[in-house]
């Protein structure tokens, strides 16, 4: 009888542990923090390190669009000298225009840190705080005067750790435009312009061969220093506080929110006009 109950809970034992291996093992797939990007520009990678425990809902949107692939062959479609260098969004499929890669729905804002150079951070639509999707960019300067303070403020989600000087090489590409697209970096001889452009090949982009995770360690930000916002998000509902009509409301995004956009400026003025509302009914009753 003894034996019959030690050798069951063996068997229950070795499966709690299989289970629990099973479980850690995916744990520190889903939180891997540091990428490689390799470029067509150089033999070298940029290496960049994410704020997993930070920026969480970022860094996982950034690595899902990994895992599925969507970055590779895609080409960096806009720099700007001195500002930034960006990608993410566009391939080139053998003639103008650039091709819209197709996005995932968007990812809440979070600024938490500085967009200090040396970062990469999440582009997305002007006048609309939650609506990063696919698109990121890297900083080349100390942009946090800026960026830090514009609509909404832009997420940082990493910083470089290797590689930055590619990313200055890619800014000091000419620079060309074509079809809705401005200052698209394009290799060419020098003798060359943006005019002879007109029937490109892929070897005139800076393509990005291929993102891929290169540490799955579950927190690998922990010995980096990375330089907050000044600019507080008192709520915590990805606005910072003054770009936020409420920045003490107490309702968080997840729960106020739907399809990227920030609701709970909407539910507390709807909240304010129903007590409004009531109180000039029982007004009114009074009166009669």
């Amino acid at each position: 009888m003894f034996k019959q109950i030690t050798n069951k809970n063996t068997r229950t034992l070795l499966s709690l542990i299989g289970i629990t291996t099973a479980s850690l093992t995916f744990a520190n797939t889903a939180n891997a923090t540091i990428v490689e990007i390799k470029t067509s520009l150089s033999t070298e990678s940029i290496k960049v390190n994410l704020f997993d425990t930070t920026t969480p809902e970022t860094v996982a949107n950034f690595l899902n669009y990994i895992d599925d692939g969507h970055y590779t062959n895609s080409v960096v479609h806009r720099a700007v000298p001195d500002f930034i260098v960006q990608g993410g969004g566009f391939s080139f499929s053998g003639e103008w225009p650039l091709t819209a890669l197709v996005p995932n729905a968007p990812v809440k804002n979070e600024p938490v840190y500085s967009n200090v150079k040396g970062t990469i951070a999440m582009a997305k639509k002007g006048s609309d705080v939650h609506s990063a999707t696919n698109q990121w960019f890297f900083n080349l300067k100390d942009n946090s005067n800026n960026l830090d303070r514009q609509n909404g403020g832009f997420t940082v989600f990493g910083q470089i750790i290797e590689g930055l000087d590619i990313i200055e090489q890619v800014a000091l590409l000419k620079l060309c435009n074509a079809g809705s697209l401005e200052g698209i970096p394009m290799v060419m001889e020098t003798s060359q312009t943006c005019g002879d452009m007109s029937a490109p090949g892929m070897e005139n982009f800076v393509v990005i061969e291929h993102v891929t995770i290169i540490d799955s360690s579950e927190v690998t930000d922990s010995d980096l220093t990375p330089l907050k916002s000044k600019e507080p998000d008192s709520d915590d509902d990805g606005v910072i506080d003054i770009a936020d009509a409420f920045p003490s409301d107490p309702n968080k995004y997840l729960k106020e929110a739907d399809a990227g956009e920030d609701s709970g400026g909407s539910i507390t003025w709807f909240s304010l006009v129903m007590l409004a509302l009531v109180s000039t009914r029982k007004k009114l009753f009074k009166r009669r």
